[in-house]
């Protein structure tokens, strides 16, 4: 099943491809201000990546909606966005504690407070929550992120439904606020960069 975006195939993720997405995922995200908090070395920063990222796309692939892109030409995945339906109840990921532990080496304690400082702010109405847009880095800023954005956003605009996310640095939470998010507060980590907590109210469609 393919939606046409802005010239860009936007499709369901099936079947599910956990190695392929987790690549993409940390290809994207292991070097920016979060995980650089997560882990200052850059060598250990970029083995333990995909172990953490994987924990994520396991879980979304169960519990949550998957959408990306490929390359026209060679068919790679350039694009992924890990949506969690949160207008009920879904258990958390299987065995998290030990695996984030397994996968975060000695910046666990870290992940404990990210993990505690981004509970503390997640609203509780019924939303969609956004966990992870990513694009490869050779593929930023060719609107690949906006139009995964646009995808979701069309369904959440019939159904009524708003949307969360925390962006992790200016330039995404300048993308975000052009896609009718709006800044709820901003996340202080301990020594650590500031996230930007997100809420998009559903358009009224015309």
């Amino acid at each position: 099943m393919t939606y046409a975006i802005q010239e860009l195939v936007i499709r369901h993720v099936s079947p599910f491809d956990t190695e392929e997405i987790t690549d993409l995922v940390a290809e994207a995200m292991w070097d920016g201000p979060v995980a650089r908090w997560l882990h200052p070395d850059a060598a250990a920063r970029r083995r333990l990546s995909p172990g953490y990222f994987e924990i994520f796309v396991e879980y979304a692939l169960q519990y949550g909606e998957v959408y990306s892109t490929a390359d026209a030409d060679d068919g790679r995945m350039c694009g992924v966005a890990l949506w969690f339906p949160l207008t009920a109840m879904i258990p958390p990921p299987m065995d998290y504690e030990r695996r984030v532990k397994e996968a975060s080496d000695t910046a666990f304690h870290r992940v404990q407070q990210l993990d505690a400082a981004l509970e503390a702010e997640h609203p509780l109405e019924p939303h969609h929550y956004l966990a992870f847009l990513a694009v490869r880095p050779g593929r930023q800023n060719e609107g690949i992120g906006s139009a995964l954005l646009g995808r979701h956003h069309a369904r959440l605009d019939r159904a009524g439904i708003p949307a969360y996310l925390e962006a992790n640095d200016p330039r995404n939470r300048d993308l975000y606020l052009r896609h009718g998010y709006q800044v709820r507060s901003v996340i202080d980590l301990p020594d650590g960069p500031p996230l930007w907590a997100m809420w998009r109210a559903p358009m009224r469609l015309s």
